[in-house]
């Protein structure tokens, strides 16, 4: 029985519909969102019958046949009176936000089906709890109750294939890994193969090969990590990061976690140290470990993770790959730049900044106009991307902009214009990491610029 007609009895009257119970509601008069339950309830969704309208004040009568009491009107007096009734009968009552009458509270919970959390506080902080939900709720993936069912429904296979020893092991390389990442994205066909594959594997070899996770570790902002580089973060056995990621970023990652930094250094070096991180990738897999490879920003945005992903296809070792927030977002986000504008631009390219020595890059599309250009690691080549772009006829008016460190505390952004930015990034001592922006984009907000360019272009059209 719920005492109450308001926006919170509706939401206690829902909860318990939704675990099986059924309802009676006494109020005189229904509220909106109890009057949408009743309506939904006797329009055949919800199965019809379970809730029950009482168009009355509070008796102690309506407690007859009820196992549960709830009270939630404005009234303190009617609560108590509901309170009371209740425990005479030995019926257990919640008194919404009043712990001093009620006999049991009701958690905060967040509800994955058939996994459950509760959140309670002994009716002490129920808004703490909330909080804590909601910040649960973001957590925990949404279909974590479908990984659950997936382990569930292959439980006892588990029982009769491995002995006890063996099975903790295994669970924890089916839920953490791929497949679990593959239940966790809909995709149950592949991770139900996959998991007879491992489990014959596991079964007759007795050992498990390890997996890798090639993760972004986005631009250098630890809340900027996605919500599945965390949970790989924290079931690693081993990461090998590059140089620039942030040890706030790694301090996310689980403590008992073996760290290796595998950055490099020149460019010679580049393919050399490339293929020794390779050799580590899947000599660690071949333990058995649980591997990341850490890399900054996206790790298949100028990262080198397509030439890991071959390597580790080539060898049979199971891989996931984790997107992360790449500079030219995270960089044009931090200074406030729109990539793309209606009328000033209508395309993005992105570029690295190493090529300028070379002519693999179309320099007379990126020196266009109404069109947008990032530049990666640029500040070593940054004269010669200058050059390069005049040469191909960008005027030396364009907009630009240096953003140096983005989204880290000691961030800093330099706007100017194409025939300075050489100058100024030398007198400022503009360092790596840098990201360079250019295009009418790129104009000082502050100054109006890109407003003036928008009805300059658009005049001209």
């Amino acid at each position: 029985m719920v005492v109450g007609g308001g926006a919170v009895a509706a939401r206690k009257a829902e909860l318990l519909l939704a675990c099986g119970a059924r309802v009676r509601i006494v109020a005189p008069v229904l509220g909106r969102a109890a009057a949408e339950l009743l309506a939904r309830q006797s329009t055949g969704f919800d199965r019809p019958g379970r809730l029950a309208h009482r168009a009355a004040d509070f008796s102690p009568a309506d407690l007859e046949s009820a196992v549960l009491a709830i009270a939630a009107t404005d009234c303190r007096a009617t609560n108590a009176r509901v309170s009371e009734a209740a425990r005479e009968r030995r019926i257990p009552v919640n008194v919404a936000d009043d712990p001093e009458l009620s006999s049991f509270i009701l958690p905060a919970i967040v509800d994955r089906s058939p996994v459950i959390v509760a959140i309670g506080s002994q009716g002490s902080a129920p808004v703490l709890a909330r909080q804590l939900r909601t910040q649960l709720e973001a957590l925990l993936p949404a279909r974590l109750g479908a990984l659950a069912s997936f382990a569930g429904a292959r439980r006892r296979r588990v029982q009769h294939a491995l002995p006890p020893s063996k099975r903790r092991p295994f669970w924890e390389r089916i839920l953490g890994g791929r497949i679990g990442a593959q239940v966790l994205a809909g995709d149950e066909a592949s991770a139900a193969a996959a998991f007879e594959a491992d489990l014959d594997a596991f079964r007759s070899r007795g050992a498990r090969l390890g997996e890798v996770h090639l993760i972004g570790a986005g631009p250098g902002d630890p809340d900027l990590l996605t919500l599945r580089a965390l949970q790989c973060l924290q079931e690693a056995d081993v990461i090998l990061h590059d140089r620039l990621v942030p040890e706030a970023v790694l301090e996310r990652a689980r403590r008992e976690a073996e760290r290796v930094c595998v950055g490099k250094g020149s460019r010679v070096e580049a393919d050399v140290a490339q293929e020794q991180i390779n050799e580590l990738l899947v000599a660690y897999a071949r333990r058995g470990l649980r591997v990341v490879r850490l890399k900054g920003g996206d790790p298949l945005v100028f990262g080198r993770g397509g030439e890991e992903i071959g390597v580790l296809a080539r060898h049979g070792i199971p891989f996931t790959v984790v997107p992360g927030i790449t500079a030219a977002l995270a960089g044009a986000a931090a200074a406030a730049i729109p990539l793309t504008q209606r009328r000033v631009s209508q395309a993005v390219t992105f570029a690295t900044g190493q090529s300028a020595d070379d002519d693999s890059l179309d320099w007379l599309a990126l020196a266009r106009p109404r069109h947008t250009v990032v530049f990666y690691m640029a500040v070593a080549q940054l004269e010669r991307i200058v050059a390069r772009l005049c040469e191909a006829g960008a005027p030396a008016d364009r907009p630009a902009a240096l953003v140096e460190r983005a989204t880290l505390p000691e961030q800093r952004v330099l706007r100017t214009r194409l025939a300075d930015l050489t100058r100024l990034a030398r007198e400022r001592n503009v360092a790596a990491p840098a990201l360079l922006i250019i295009g009418e984009v790129a104009a000082a907000e502050e100054s109006g610029a890109i407003e003036a360019l928008t009805e300059t272009l658009q005049g001209a059209a």
